[in-house]
């Protein structure tokens, strides 16, 4: 019997964030405001994979495989601060061991705030 197999993972990218669901419910996402660092990895489970991965300031993030993107995805990179293309195609061009950061949010840490205790 043949039929349709079922992704590993699946991915959106709206205006708003980006989501990975993956095939036993879990769920990644992380909205675009959010994103202060954007890395490339070769996927060791898979050796024509490439992996974004996006993260927030608290270090979470969200892990999206080139073979799940489009070009929504790509177009939305673009619109990060200072985000370069080039050196993104680079980094998937020359991935090896480890990862490579590709952009980084160029606005410093917001301060924590000062809270008043009664």
């Amino acid at each position: 019997m043949h039929g349709n197999s079922v992704p590993d993972s699946y991915v959106y990218v709206t205006e708003e964030g980006v989501t990975r669901h993956y095939a036993d419910g879990s769920v990644d996402a992380l909205a675009w405001e959010d994103v202060v660092e954007v890395r490339v990895e070769g996927d060791t489970s898979s050796d024509s994979d490439i992996l974004y991965i996006l993260l927030d300031r608290g270090g979470q993030g969200c892990v999206v495989p080139k073979s799940a993107t489009d070009t929504t995805f790509l177009t939305r990179l673009r619109y990060l601060p200072d985000f370069d293309v080039e050196r993104l195609g680079e980094a998937v061009e020359a991935i090896g061991d480890g990862y490579v950061v590709v952009w980084r949010s160029p606005e410093p840490p917001a301060p924590m705030p000062d809270l008043e205790y009664d």
